[in-house]
């Protein structure tokens, strides 16, 4: 497993409460830490978007994600 992106404490993250993160996993795949906002967002989704009972919507800050734009694989 790998960090991608900057890690919390170089987005000003201190207290250990605000602390989104993406991680590239051994087998390519991504994990997440992010707010859990399942309940507020799936009545959101768009007709074509779906998600499993085992799945949730996580929400992670911009910065969080354009910070690990550079970490990323094209393919």
């Amino acid at each position: 497993m790998r960090r991608i992106g900057a890690a919390p404490a170089e987005r000003g993250s201190t207290g250990g409460g605000n602390c989104p993160d993406i991680f590239e996993l051994a087998d390519g795949n991504f994990a997440v830490i992010g707010t859990d906002a399942t309940d507020s967002l799936d009545p959101d989704l768009p007709s074509d978007a779906s998600r499993a009972d085992y799945e949730r919507i996580v929400v992670i800050t911009r910065e969080t994600l354009i910070r690990a734009k550079v970490d990323i694989p094209d393919a």
